[in-house]
């Protein structure tokens, strides 16, 4: 049995016990503190975004429109820089195929996204185009139509098959059954667009936004929508990007309306 301590020293034990036990408690307290700090999201300032370089293979008809959104959206996102590689689609899809290092992919038709799914994660449409027909300055020829580029007089270049825009003039002069022989097949919309301003060629089918840089170096006739085709340009991430949140992010920027006012005000249709 323990001694009966008297009074006046059993509470100084007490006070002395109760002294030593309190730094304990706030001990054990600090720790459990310090973890559920830990624990909780809120505990520490939001990581800043981290920077990142991409790089974004786009269709040569977006040449113009893509600098500009290029330059809104690194506005947008401080530390992020966009570089864009442009050139027909099917170029692209065979440097996507090689392993190109690239981020981010947009070209100007389904069929050749369609193609890469195994390097693609899902694409988006960001924007659809036309057909028009570019001439000389002045429209020379008097060219009123698709059925006029079937004049063997008319010098008249288009995008080789292969090409979205190739395979777009294709199927709209196929359907209203006009055997055209072109002087030459570009491979890209640009090159078409070349020909004509330099008077290299009367007359070649193009996107309609390419147009809008030309001034008055061609004239524009318009395709009735029966006989246009709509081009659709659909947007997509690379699996093999080192890059992979920033690049999906660019890509959805790609679909809100700052973007979509971008691309409108550059002549492409809604999506």
């Amino acid at each position: 049995m323990s001694p009966i301590l008297p009074l006046n020293r059993r509470t100084a034990a007490l006070a002395l016990s109760a002294a030593l036990l309190v730094p304990a408690l706030a001990a054990c307290g600090s720790g459990d503190d310090k973890k559920d700090a830990a624990a909780s999201p809120g505990a520490s300032a939001s990581a800043e975004p981290k920077a990142a370089n991409l790089t974004v293979l786009a269709a040569a008809s977006l040449t113009d429109v893509f600098k500009t959104a290029g330059a809104a959206y690194e506005k947008a996102q401080p530390g992020t820089k966009v570089t864009f590689s442009f050139a027909g689609s099917q170029e692209l899809a065979a440097q996507v195929k090689q392993g190109a290092p690239a981020d981010a992919l947009v070209t100007a038709d389904t069929k050749t996204m369609e193609g890469l799914l195994a390097q693609t994660n899902d694409p988006a449409i960001i924007a659809k185009n036309r057909l028009v027909i570019a001439t000389g300055k002045g429209n020379p020829f008097k060219i009123a139509g698709l059925k006029d580029l079937a004049d063997t007089k008319i010098k008249v270049v288009l995008a080789a098959p292969e090409v979205p825009v190739g395979r777009y003039s294709k199927q709209i002069l196929d359907a209203q059954k006009i055997e055209v022989k072109p002087v030459s097949q570009e491979p890209n919309v640009r090159a078409v667009l070349s020909k004509v301003e330099l008077g290299e060629a009367d007359a070649g089918l193009v996107y309609k936004t390419d147009t809008l840089k030309s001034g008055d170096k061609v004239a524009v006739v318009e395709i009735p929508d029966a006989e246009n085709a709509v081009a659709s340009y659909p947007a997509a991430s690379l699996k093999g990007s080192k890059n992979a949140e920033a690049a999906a992010a660019f890509v959805a920027w790609l679909t809100t309306p700052e973007a979509q006012k971008i691309l409108q005000d550059a002549g492409f249709q809604k999506p």
